[in-house]
């Protein structure tokens, strides 16, 4: 019982690559609000740009 507390304390990859993911998908909404929030502005200038 001892060895199998001391082996999930000890392994440590996938506590890592879970935490990996989560600051992934934070990054991702993040750019999915700021292109939501400048989507109109971009549209207009492609607008003037490409006619």
């Amino acid at each position: 019982m001892l060895e199998v507390a001391k082996r999930l304390v000890i392994n440590e990859e996938g506590q890592g690559m879970a935490e990996y993911g989560l600051i992934l998908a934070g990054i991702a909404v993040v750019v999915m609000v700021a292109i939501t929030a400048l989507g109109g502005r971009l549209t207009g200038l492609f607008d003037k740009i490409l006619p």
